[in-house]
C-alpha cells in the first residue's frame, strides 16, 4: 500500500503541474501560424543604399540573415518568402512584443572598431562644427568623440557572441564576441599598435562602448558593454551571431493575418480529430473493457501532459506539431495493446491476475522501451539538425513519446496494481483470434518483394515524369493575391469558389477586422482565380488590391537541413537497432523504412498530389510509426530466438508474426481510425496531409510483416 500511495502522489503532482503549465489553453499554448495566424510583414531591402556590385543577392542575403535571427529569437515556424524583386513577406506567429520583434528583424547589425583621438584641441574643433578631416563626432551617452572614419576592423571575422554578465560592475549583462583566426591577428595587431587609446565599438553607427586598450589582445576577444539589460544583450548577441545585413530593411506594411490553413480548415481539423479520438476511445472501451476503460485514462493523461510541457516551455502548436501528438497517441495505444496482449498471455497459461499483470508488464516493457527510445533518438536528431517544422514536430513528438512511456508503464500499473489490492480477480477482453493463426509469411516474400518493386518503380517513374510539378508552393514560390470585398465573406465561401477550379487548397488568410483576404496559389493561376472570384461574388464586389510573385518558403538553407537532419536520424535509428539487435536487423528496419518513404512519395506523385511543409512532417510521421511496428516484431522474434532452439529462422519468424498479429491490427485500426477520420472531414487544405498518414500507416504495417522481417530471413538464410 506504501508503493500505490508514491505512485498515486507522483502521477497526481505531475497532472496538476500539467493543468496548472496549460491553463486556461489560449493563453498559454502559443498556436502557429497555420492554426491561428500572427504578424504580417512586407520589407523593402534599400539596395539603392549600397553599392552596384554589392546589389547583386542582396535580397537572398538579407532572407537567410533574417531567418537565422528568428531562429534564434525563438519564434516556431515562421513564414519568410521573397516577394517580388527586393521585398520580404514575413509573417510570425505568437509575437506578443512587437517592438523588439521589428528591431530584431530590422537591425543592420554593421559592427565597427574605430579608434579614438585623444587630442583635446580636435574634439573641441568638432564640437564647434568643424571636424577634422578622417573623423567623426560620435557621442557615448552624453560623452563626446572624435572617431576615425576608417574602421580597423568589422564583424565580418566575427565567429560567436555570447551574453555573460561582468561580476565586477554589479552583474551587468555583455556580449562577448570572438573573431575568426584572421580577425584575431588584426585584433592583435590593433591592440598591440594602440596601447593607451580607446577602441570604440560601433554598431549601426552608434558607439556602444569605447575601452581603453591596456595592453596587445592576441586572443580575438572582446567585450561589449553598456547600460543595457538582459533582453537587450540577448538581442544584441542574436543580430552579431546571425550576421549584418546586406542592405537597409524599410517595413512598407505590417498588419495582424488569420490562420495560414484559413479558419474554415481549422474548424474542420478539430472536428476531424474529436471524431477520430471519439472512435479509439469507443473501440478501445468496446474491445477491452475495463483496461479499456483504463487505457482510456491513460490517453488522456497523455494529452494533458504533452499539452502541460508545451505550455511550460512556451512551444508553438502547429500542424506538423499536431502530426506529432497524432503519432505519440497511436504509440501510446499500441503500448497498451502490447501490455494488455501479453496478460492475455499469461492468464492463458492459468496464472492469476495479479501475476498475469505483473508479467505482462516485464514482457512487454523492452518492446515499449526499444520502439519509444528509437523513435526518441530520431526527434532528437530531427530537433537538432532541422529547423521550422521539423522542429516543431520532434518537440511535441519528443514530449509525447516521455509522456506516454509514462502513462503506459507507470499510470495504468499504478491503477491495475490498486483495482487487484481491492479484489479485482478477472479482466476479461475480446479477441480477434480465439487461437493462434498459422499463416506462413514467409512463403509470400518474394510476391511481396515483387510488388513492392513495382510499386516504387511506378512511383519514382511517375515523379520523375513530373518533375517540378510534384512541388507544391512552399518549394517552388507561386503568386500573393491581396483582394478586398465590399460585402461580407468568409473564408469558407472563398474556398469552396476556389474549389471549382481545383484551388481550393490554396492558402487563404483573412486580415484581421477587416473583408480583405490573401491568397497564395501557383504561379499562372491569378486569372482563374479572378474571374472565379468576380463571376461568383460579383464584380463590383471585389477589388484586387496585390499580385506578387513570391519565392519559395523553404529555401536552400532549409532544404540542407531537412535532408541532413532525415538521414542523421535514420544513421542513428539504425546504430541503435544494431546495438539492441543486430546490424543485420538493423538494415532490414532500414530498408523498411526507405520502402515506406518511396511508397508514400510515389502515392503522392501517383494521384497528382503536391509536397508541401505539412507532407514532410507526415512521411516524418510514418518513419515513427513504421519503426516503432517493425521493433515490436524483432524484439518478440528475439525473444523466440532464446526460449525455442529448435525452429529454423524462417519458422520462428512466422511464429513471431503470428504472435504479434492481434496486437499489429488493433494498433494500425485504432491509429487508422483517427487518420480516416482527418482525411474524410478535415476538409481540403489537410487532405494531402491525412492522404500521406493513412498511405503510411498501411504501408509502415505491410513493411514491419513483408519486408524487414523476410529480409533478416533471406540475409541469414534461415539459419539460428
Amino acid at each position: 500500500m506504501r508503493n500505490l500511495f508514491w505512485k498515486l502522489l507522483i502521477t497526481a503532482a505531475i497532472v496538476g503541474f500539467s493543468l496548472a503549465s496549460f491553463y486556461p489553453l489560449s493563453e498559454k499554448i502559443n498556436l502557429g501560424l497555420d492554426l491561428r495566424g500572427g504578424m504580417h510583414l512586407i520589407l523593402r531591402v534599400d539596395t539603392s543604399a549600397i553599392d552596384e556590385d554589392a546589389q547583386e543577392g542582396a535580397v537572398d542575403r538579407a532572407l537567410e540573415i533574417i531567418r537565422n535571427r528568428i531562429d534564434q529569437f525563438g519564434v516556431k515556424e515562421p513564414i519568410l518568402q521573397k516577394q517580388g524583386t527586393n521585398k520580404i513577406l514575413i509573417q510570425l506567429p505568437g509575437i506578443t512584443d512587437r517592438d523588439r520583434a521589428v528591431n530584431l528583424i530590422g537591425q543592420t547589425a554593421i559592427l565597427e572598431f574605430k579608434l579614438v583621438s585623444s587630442e583635446p584641441d580636435l574634439v573641441r574643433r568638432a564640437l564647434s562644427g568643424n571636424v577634422p578631416s578622417g573623423y567623426q563626432l560620435k557621442y557615448l551617452e552624453e560623452e563626446p568623440l572624435l572617431v576615425s572614419t576608417e574602421a580597423v576592423l568589422t564583424g565580418a571575422y566575427l565567429i560567436s557572441a555570447e551574453v555573460h554578465f561582468d561580476q565586477s560592475r554589479f552583474n551587468q549583462p555583455i556580449v562577448s564576441i570572438k573573431f575568426n583566426a584572421e580577425g584575431a591577428r588584426k585584433f592583435a595587431r590593433v591592440t598591440q599598435d594602440n596601447v593607451g587609446s580607446r577602441l570604440a565599438i560601433i554598431l549601426d553607427g552608434n558607439v556602444k562602448s569605447a575601452p581603453v586598450i591596456r595592453e596587445r589582445i592576441p586572443s580575438g576577444e572582446a567585450v561589449i558593454s553598456g547600460r543595457f539589460g538582459v533582453q537587450e544583450a540577448k538581442d544584441l548577441s542574436i543580430v552579431l551571431k546571425a550576421g549584418s545585413l546586406p542592405a537597409p530593411l524599410i517595413i512598407e506594411e505590417e498588419r495582424t493575418v488569420g490562420p495560414l490553413l484559413g479558419k474554415d480548415s481549422v474548424d474542420k481539423g478539430i472536428k476531424a480529430i474529436a471524431i477520430g479520438g471519439s472512435a479509439v476511445a469507443v473501440f478501445m472501451v468496446l474491445y477491452y473493457l475495463l483496461a479499456g476503460l483504463i487505457a482510456l485514462c491513460a490517453l488522456v493523461l497523455n494529452i494533458v501532459i504533452i499539452l502541460g510541457a508545451l505550455g511550460y516551455f512556451g512551444a508553438t502548436l502547429t500542424l506538423p506539431g499536431i502530426a506529432g501528438i497524432v503519432l505519440t497517441i497511436g504509440m501510446a495505444v499500441d503500448a497498451n495493446v502490447l501490455i494488455y496482449e501479453r496478460i492475455r498471455e499469461e492468464l492463458n497459461l492459468g496464472k492469476n491476475l495479479a501475476a498475469s499483470i505483473q508479467a505482462g508488464y516485464q514482457k512487454a516493457f523492452l518492446a515499449i522501451f526499444d520502439a519509444n527510445l528509437t523513435t526518441l533518438i530520431a526527434a532528437v536528431i530531427l530537433f537538432q539538425f532541422g529547423t521550422g517544422p521539423i522542429r516543431g514536430f520532434a518537440t511535441t513528438l519528443t514530449i509525447g513519446i516521455l509522456a506516454s512511456m509514462f502513462t503506459a508503464l507507470f499510470v495504468t500499473r499504478f491503477i491495475f496494481d490498486f483495482l487487484t489490492s481491492r479484489g479485482l480477480t478477472k479482466m476479461p477482453m475480446l479477441l480477434i483470434f480465439p487461437k493462434l493463426p498459422k499463416f506462413n509469411f514467409m512463403s509470400k516474400r518474394r510476391a511481396a518483394y515483387i510488388i513492392s518493386a513495382a510499386a516504387i518503380l511506378f512511383g519514382a517513374y511517375s515523379f520523375w515524369q513530373k518533375g517540378e510539378k510534384n512541388l507544391g508552393i512552399d518549394f517552388t514560390g507561386g503568386v500573393f493575391q491581396e483582394f478586398e470585398f465590399q460585402r461580407a465573406v468568409s473564408t469558407n465561401d472563398i474556398r469552396s469558389s476556389l474549389k471549382a477550379i481545383n484551388l481550393g487548397d490554396s492558402m487563404i488568410q483573412q486580415v484581421k477586422n477587416t473583408n480583405r483576404f490573401i491568397i497564395r496559389t501557383y504561379s499562372g493561376a491569378t486569372a482563374d482565380i479572378i474571374g472565379r472570384l468576380k463571376s461568383d461574388f460579383g464584380e463590383d464586389n471585389i477589388v484586387l488590391l496585390r499580385n506578387e510573385s513570391v519565392g519559395a518558403i523553404v529555401g536552400k538553407d532549409l532544404k540542407k537541413k531537412a535532408v541532413y537532419a532525415l538521414v542523421f536520424s535514420l544513421i542513428a535509428m539504425c546504430l541503435y537497432i544494431a546495438i539492441r539487435f543486430e546490424l543485420k536487423f538493423a538494415i532490414a528496419a532500414m530498408v523498411a523504412l526507405i520502402h515506406d518513404i518511396l511508397i508514400c512519395i510515389g502515392a503522392m506523385s501517383l494521384t497528382g498530389r503536391e509536397f508541401s511543409l505539412p507532407v514532410i512532417a507526415a512521411i516524418l510521421t510514418v518513419v515513427g510509426y513504421s519503426i516503432n511496428d517493425t521493433i515490436v516484431i524483432f524484439d518478440r522474434i528475439r525473444e523466440n530466438m532464446r526460449i525455442d532452439k529448435k525452429k529454423n529462422f524462417s519458422e520462428l519468424v512466422n511464429y513471431s508474426i503470428d504472435q504479434t498479429l492481434s496486437r499489429t491490427i488493433l494498433t494500425s485500426l485504432t491509429t487508422l481510425l483517427t487518420v480516416i477520420s482527418l482525411f474524410m472531414f478535415g476538409g481540403e487544405v489537410i487532405n494531402t496531409f491525412s492522404f500521406v498518414l493513412l498511405v503510411g500507416i498501411i504501408v509502415g504495417t505491410y513493411s514491419s510483416i513483408f519486408i524487414a522481417s523476410p529480409v533478416v530471413v533471406d540475409w541469414i538464410r534461415g539459419k539460428r
